[in-house]
Order: C-alpha cells, then sequence, then structure tokens
C-alpha cells in the first residue's frame, strides 16, 4: 500500500514538468547584440480562462533625469506612482489614449496612484526635461521585457501554438511589430524563438532643453 501511494506521489510530481512547456525568446539588433527593453508578448491560439491577479502599484522613479524602468508591462486594474528622486522639479505628463495623466512634482514628492485601466501603450514624458521618455504597455496577455542580456524565459506554457509579438519603442517608424508562431510541446525540452530588430538611436541621449534650477 505504501509503495503504491509514494509512487502515485512521484508520478503527480513528474506531471507538471512533463505537461508543461517552456519557451525562450531571444532578440538581438542588426549587429548582433542583445537587446534590452523590448516587451515580448506570448498568446495561445486556443486562449483558454485563467484567474486574474489581484492589482498591483507599479514605482516609476525619476533619478539623474531618467525615467526608471524606461519600459514596464502592467495589467488592465494597475496602479501606477511617479517617484521624483531627483533634486529638480519634474513635470510628468501624458497624453496617451489608453491613460492621460499630469503631475508636477518637486523633490522628494511622489505622485498619487493611477488607476491604468485600460490596455494599450502609455508613452510618458517630462514637460520640463524633453529628453526623458518612458512607457508603459498595459496588456491582459502574457508579456515581459527583455534585461540586458535579451532574452526571456517562459515557463509552465500548456502544450499549443502562440503568437510571439515583439515591441521596442526604438522601432523604425513605420515598421511592423516583429511577430512569429511557436509550437511548444510536451516534455522539458525548451522551445526557442529568436528576433533580430532593426532600431533607431536611443533618443534618451539627447536634451532640448533643461532647467536645473527648478
Amino acid at each position: 500500500m505504501r509503495r503504491r501511494l509514494w509512487l502515485a506521489w512521484l508520478l503527480a510530481g513528474c506531471a507538471g514538468p512533463l505537461w508543461a512547456g517552456q519557451l525562450v525568446v531571444r532578440i538581438s539588433d542588426s549587429d548582433g547584440h542583445a537587446v534590452g527593453d523590448a516587451v515580448v508578448t506570448v498568446t495561445p491560439a486556443s486562449p483558454s480562462a485563467q484567474p486574474v491577479p489581484a492589482p498591483v502599484t507599479r514605482y516609476v522613479d525619476q533619478r539623474d533625469e531618467t525615467f526608471i524602468p524606461y519600459v514596464q508591462v502592467v495589467r488592465p486594474g494597475d496602479r501606477v506612482v511617479f517617484r521624483n528622486s531627483d533634486g529638480t522639479r519634474h513635470h510628468v505628463y501624458s497624453f496617451s489614449e489608453a491613460k492621460a495623466f499630469e503631475f508636477l512634482l518637486r523633490p522628494g514628492e511622489s505622485s498619487p496612484p493611477t488607476t491604468l485601466d485600460k490596455p494599450g501603450l502609455v508613452a510618458v514624458g517630462c514637460n520640463i526635461h524633453d529628453h526623458m521618455i518612458a512607457y508603459l504597455l498595459i496588456t491582459s496577455e502574457q508579456a515581459r521585457v527583455t534585461p540586458s542580456q535579451g532574452q526571456v524565459v517562459f515557463d509552465q506554457l500548456p502544450p499549443g501554438s502562440y503568437t510571439v509579438t515583439v515591441w521596442h519603442p526604438q522601432l523604425r517608424p513605420g515598421q511592423a511589430q516583429p511577430s512569429a508562431v511557436a509550437a511548444v510541446g510536451e516534455g522539458t525540452e525548451a522551445q526557442h524563438a529568436d528576433f533580430t530588430l532593426s532600431l533607431i538611436p536611443d533618443p534618451r541621449g539627447f536634451s532640448d532643453r533643461e532647467h536645473l534650477d527648478y
């Protein structure tokens, strides 16, 4: 009896990894360098009902006249707070269709939480420092932002076909969002999807006007 129970427990423990699949997505530029700050979205061909996570509060800091993080994925219903950790004022704003807001933040101040309730892309700027840019991508899909190594891993994916879509704020204007179809099967062998992006220079390296005495 104990042997049967032990065998059943062992098979149950193995069922997860054998059933679920893994997808590794790698992003590089036209020179072969790894690309960070790319949003990779994975959409199943046959969506199934998934539990909706409770809303969380995300933070965007302002340090050295830079929004940190540059790109962030949030889910509908999440809140965002902007913190000013600089020694100068920042005028944070967005005119995006998904969410519009405007905050004048003195050094050490934080904005009130703002609920991001509509899917879409929110471009954030500073009306005092034009080189400050950030992006909030609001989506209910499985999506992750690549680190500087240019790679993200999606674990525990049910077997099936998935559309993998990549977005980056420095994609060339008019360029279609790169996408590919990946087949994820049962077992522990990871599937791979590689993308090469043609990117424009990082606009955060340019400063049109700075008022450091604000």
